[in-house]
């Protein structure tokens, strides 16, 4: 028998095999799939593309932090059941961009922070042609079909105008003012939908 107070770590290794679900949606245009490895040069892409992230981040996201970010979608899937999705076209493949429902822990207050939140970004090339809002409408119909949540929240830059638009189009209203990371920001909720 080994001595162990030679070796005081004693390693114990086992198995456990942890697989999540996750659920893909299809839209008459779409595919909204959970993201994998292979979608990181597009959503590096289109988050380093200031045109896209300058009324969210106000910067550039590295590929580390784009590395980082995929791992965070498939662990919130894991872990909650629930997360983002990359959409992208039907007919060729093409990244559009992505959707997705969390909880990032933001520390805002009961009213955000028990709520799942939900957010959207559409690469510049795909924008103005309704994918943002008919992502949103598939998002939003798999969670009012799930029934796993009584309603939803947003956080919104006040120049941010295509988001206020279309949050407004899905029933969101403001209900809150915010400084989040030094930044002033809007905080909108939609109340739940029952399935029909």
């Amino acid at each position: 028998m080994p001595d162990s107070s030679k070796n005081p770590v004693m390693l114990k290794s086992t198995f456990r095999d942890t697989p999540f679900r996750s659920f893909s949606l299809e839209t008459e245009r779409l595919h909204l799939t959970v993201p994998t490895l292979d979608d990181f040069d597009d959503m590096h892409a289109m988050w380093s593309d200031m045109r896209v992230v300058g009324k969210v981040t106000g910067r550039p996201y590295s590929e580390e932090e784009i590395w980082a970010r995929i791992h965070r979608i498939v662990g919130h899937w894991a872990l909650m059941g629930y997360g983002h999705w990359v959409v992208r076209k039907k007919s060729s493949g093409k990244f559009v961009g992505e959707i997705g429902l969390f909880h990032f822990n933001r520390k805002l207050g009961p009213r955000f922070d028990n709520t799942r939140e939900i957010g959207w970004m559409i690469a510049h090339e795909s924008q103005q042609r309704g994918y943002a809002s008919e992502a949103v409408t598939a998002a939003l119909a798999w969670l009012d079909r799930e029934g796993t949540g009584t309603e939803t929240v947003c956080m919104i830059a006040p120049d941010n105008l295509a988001s206020l638009v279309l949050a407004k189009k899905f029933g969101y209203e403001v209900f809150d003012e915010v400084v989040y990371k030094q930044e002033p920001m809007r905080v909108l909720r939609r109340r739940a939908r029952t399935a029909e």
